[in-house]
């Protein structure tokens, strides 16, 4: 299960070697969303986004045997960057199997990290059993995205961090697609600070977590079309999945011009490069999704990693618009 204790482990075990990310503030993006807004910068942590936590997390405690065989990894681009440079630093063996059109930048990070990467179609091949396949075939021990409780105990590691700079939080909202920074976060805020009431947020065109709770059972999408290449999971995890449903008062959705809208005003107005996942929670508050009576508001930017021709593309559509 899930606990604080298991989060404190990890944030112990991760120690040195992640950053403490800052907690950031903004007078302009206050006024706008009408509320205290404090942002947990994960865009400007090593590897680029959150997933450094529980990829070094869940490979430091992997067993003698198990660095020996190596591991595998099956993500669009941030989860696959966190494992192999987690696994660079343990000296082990990456395999990490990468969907065909995931962004070039996120692509060439994870090559230039050492993995040894190995391409699926998102729209034809299983994700999961393509790297259980590869597992099996070549012996290597799977990290999970997000459906292990060592990677999500490595993501509360924000959570930790989050409230211990600022205690008197009363809500915080993190971007939700597998689920496992929002169990993390919200299970790390939660049991310090029973009160602070947790929001999911995902693209509304990849709401699979939204109409999950809906039928209080876990939903399948098919993939879904957003810039957020982060949030594209087609189905919540079955381990975050009860964890998410506990502790989300509600799983708040955002369109993708929203989210576009909000990654500009962060880059113009508050220096901040964020990519589109990361900026998803950002703009739940940015475009007032969030219910009256919150007034000191939590948001992780969970990544930073965006291709540069997206970013450019999003900047000449906003001088157009």
């Amino acid at each position: 299960m899930l606990t604080l204790d298991l989060i404190r482990q990890a944030q112990a075990r991760v120690a040195g070697r992640i950053h403490r990310t800052p907690v950031v503030t903004s007078r302009s993006f206050n006024q706008v969303a009408g509320r205290e807004v404090f942002f947990k910068c994960e865009n400007l942590q090593r590897a680029g986004a959150f997933k450094i936590r529980g990829a070094t997390n869940r490979i430091l405690a992997l067993t003698d045997d198990e660095k020996k065989r190596g591991v595998i990894a099956v993500s669009s681009g941030n989860h696959a960057q966190a494992v192999a440079l987690a696994s660079r630093e343990a000296g082990i063996r990456s395999v990490v199997a990468i969907p065909a059109d995931a962004p070039k930048a996120k692509v060439e990070a994870t090559r230039n990290y050492g993995a040894d990467i190995r391409f699926f179609d998102r729209q034809k091949d299983d994700r999961d059993t393509f790297g259980r396949d590869i597992a099996e075939r070549e012996g290597l021990v799977m990290v999970p995205a997000y459906d292990d409780y060592l990677i999500m105990a490595g993501q509360g590691t924000c959570g930790l961090e989050f409230l211990e700079e600022v205690p008197d939080l009363d809500s915080i909202l993190t971007p939700c697609s597998g689920g496992g920074l929002f169990a993390g976060v919200s299970t790390a805020a939660k049991s310090i600070k029973p009160s602070i009431r947790c929001f999911a947020v995902e693209p509304e065109t990849a709401n699979d977590t939204q109409q999950s709770i809906t039928k209080a059972e876990r939903v399948t999408i098919p993939p879904p079309p957003t810039i957020a290449d982060g949030l594209r999971v087609q189905t919540p995890g079955a381990l975050t999945f009860p964890i998410t449903r506990a502790n989300a008062e509600n799983v708040l959705t955002v369109t993708d011009e929203e989210i576009t809208d909000t990654i500009r005003f962060m880059l113009f107005r508050m220096k901040l490069l964020v990519e589109p996942s990361g900026a998803a929670a950002a703009a739940a508050v940015f475009f007032k999704k969030l219910p009256e009576g919150m007034k000191r508001v939590g948001v992780v930017l969970s990544g930073g990693n965006i291709d540069s021709d997206m970013l450019a593309r999003l900047l000449t559509e906003g001088e157009r618009a």
